[in-house]
C-alpha cells in the first residue's frame, strides 16, 4: 500500500478539483463546439471566417502555450486595463484572474475548436431525407432537432466526442503550471518534500486511469443508446 506521508486528503481534494475542472471545461467546449460548427456550416461569410480563424489558431498552437498565454498574459492585460481606468477615470480597481476560472475557460476554449470540427462532420452526416420527411409531417424546427437531428448527429459525433473528452481529461494536468492546486500540483509538491516522486505520481496515474475507465464505460452506454435500431440484424 502506498505511503502518502499525510498528503492523502490533499491529493483527494486535488482530484476533486480535477473532476470539477474537466466537467465545466467540457460544458464550455460542447457549447463552443456547437456554435463553431453552426458558424462553419453557415452560408454567411463572416461567421464562417471567424470560426475558421478560431479553429486554425487553436489547433495550431500548443495547449501549454495557450494556457500560459491566457493566464499570465491575461493578468498583464487586466493590470493594464486597471491602470487605464485609474488614469482616465480615477477608478482604483484591481482585477485578479483566478487560476481555476482561467483553467476552465482555457481548456474549454481549446477543446471547443476540436468539438466544432466533430459536430460539423456529424451534422453533415445526418440524412437530410429524414429531416425533410419530418418537416413534411408538420414538425416544428425545435421538435425536429430534439427528435430527429440531435439523436442522429450524436450517433455520428460520439466517437469524436469520446476522444476529445479523454484528451480533455488528461489535459487538465496542465493547470498545475498556473498554480492551481489540482492533484498533479499537490503530487509535485509532495514529491519535492518527501523525495518520493514515484509514489505520488503513481497515485495520480491511477486516479486518471480510474477516471478514463469510468468515462469509457459511460461512453459505451451512450453509444449503445444512440446506435439502437442501426446495428440490429448485422452479423
Amino acid at each position: 500500500m502506498l505511503n502518502l506521508h499525510g498528503y492523502g486528503m490533499r491529493l483527494i481534494e486535488g482530484a476533486l478539483v480535477t473532476v470539477e475542472l474537466a466537467a465545466l471545461s467540457l460544458i464550455i467546449a460542447v457549447l463552443l463546439g456547437l456554435v463553431t460548427a453552426s458558424a462553419k456550416l453557415s452560408k454567411r461569410r463572416l461567421p464562417h471566417l471567424l470560426a475558421t480563424l478560431y479553429t486554425t489558431l487553436i489547433r495550431g498552437v500548443p495547449d501549454l502555450v495557450l494556457m500560459m498565454l491566457f493566464f499570465f498574459g491575461g493578468q498583464v492585460l487586466m493590470n493594464d486595463v486597471s491602470d487605464w481606468l485609474y488614469a482616465r477615470f480615477g477608478l482604483d480597481l484591481f482585477i485578479n484572474i483566478d487560476a481555476f476560472i482561467a483553467g476552465v475557460l482555457t481548456i474549454g476554449l481549446i477543446f471547443g475548436a476540436y468539438m466544432g470540427e466533430t459536430f460539423r462532420g456529424a451534422i453533415q452526416a445526418v440524412d437530410k431525407g429524414q429531416v425533410e420527411a419530418a418537416t413534411a409531417c408538420g414538425m416544428s424546427r425545435a421538435l425536429i432537432f430534439r427528435r430527429i437531428r440531435f439523436p442522429l448527429m450524436m450517433r455520428h459525433a460520439l466517437p469524436g466526442l469520446s476522444n476529445n473528452w479523454l484528451v480533455l481529461l488528461k489535459t487538465t494536468a496542465l493547470v498545475s503550471v498556473i498554480g492551481l492546486s489540482d492533484m498533479v500540483r499537490v503530487a509535485t509538491q509532495a514529491s519535492k518534500t518527501t523525495l518520493e516522486p514515484f509514489t505520488f505520481m503513481l497515485f495520480v496515474a491511477v486516479i486518471y486511469l480510474l477516471l478514463t475507465s469510468l468515462s469509457e464505460w459511460v461512453i459505451k452506454r451512450l453509444t449503445r443508446k444512440y446506435n439502437a435500431g442501426f446495428t440490429r440484424g448485422r452479423s
